[in-house]
């Protein structure tokens, strides 16, 4: 009886108040609320909370696309910008997270820094049809193997934590990519990130590489990762769209206009490599 009489009580403020009071919440909680009655299903749906939702800069978002679309409310652009848009010509990817509105980018292969990647002895670009961007960069063989994105905080939502993830596949011929650990890191602005290990391997490949690289390499190899900065040795992981990521570190989005960069780096092995293919890296809030 007394939660019925809560309810009640609110439908004597008026739509617009309720509204206001809705849009200091959350997209999620505003979609929960929205069952509890007919006055806040119609308060829950307005634009007045939905534009408190959307990024401040959605606008222009929206003018960078590569689509036109149309939208008859906030809520439906809300929605549509749920799904990856694509902008600045193709080469970068934009959405905003269903649950909080906050900002996650992909940076295209295009977009990053690859050591090498404008010689086709080394890489070429190839368009995949599971690719969300029109080119990818395949490698074909490097020693050197060199991969640096950037960003600016501006871009991103303000006092947020993110991660960055290296979106990357590995080609069942793929060789030489897991014999070194590769290092990565982020950093922001002038301060000093911190530097872990990844490897680029296969699970299922991994013991069978393995027992070649002994055979060819001896104890070479072992000598060589000693040289290597300690980390956690990361291992790629599945997404939901097919493709493999590394997380390459996190950071957090303040205040100021900071630059924040993110790479993963094997040069230390001298080594050819070949086979993997990178789609860009992504930049989204942590979940917690």
């Amino acid at each position: 009886m007394e939660g019925l009489m809560e309810v009640d009580e609110f439908k004597i403020l008026p739509e617009g108040c309720v509204s206001s009071i809705l849009s200091f919440t959350s997209p999620q909680d505003a979609c929960k609320s929205s069952l509890v009655s007919t006055i806040f299903q119609s308060a829950a749906d307005s634009d007045i909370v939905w534009e408190r939702f959307l990024p401040v800069d959605y606008q222009d978002m929206v003018s960078k696309s590569n689509v036109r679309f149309k939208f008859s409310s906030k809520k439906e652009l809300f929605l549509h910008l749920c799904n990856s848009l694509l902008i600045d010509g193709g080469r970068m990817s934009f959405r905003i997270e269903k649950s909080s509105g906050k900002k996650s980018f992909i940076l295209s292969a295009r977009d990053l820094h690859i050591t090498s990647s404008n010689d086709p002895l080394y890489w070429h670009w190839a368009s995949l049809p599971e690719s969300r961007f029109s080119e990818v960069a395949v490698l074909r063989k490097v020693s050197w193997l060199e991969i640096v994105g950037k960003i600016k905080t501006q871009m991103l939502s303000p006092n947020t934590k993110y991660g960055a993830y290296l979106i990357l596949k590995i080609s069942e011929r793929s060789y030489g990519l897991d014999s070194m650990p590769s290092e990565i890191s982020v950093e922001v602005g002038n301060s000093q990130g911190s530097t872990t290990t990844a490897y680029l391997r296969l699970a299922r490949e991994y013991a069978r590489k393995q027992q070649m690289e002994r055979l060819f390499y001896g104890n070479r190899m072992e000598m060589l990762k000693s040289r290597v900065v300690e980390g956690d040795g990361r291992a790629p992981s599945e997404r939901d769209d097919g493709w493999l990521e590394i997380e390459l570190g996190e950071f957090f989005s303040g205040e100021n206009d900071e630059e924040v960069k993110m790479s993963l780096v094997e040069v230390r092995g001298h080594h050819l490599k070949g086979g993997l293919i990178i789609e860009g890296i992504e930049v989204r809030p942590k979940q917690y």
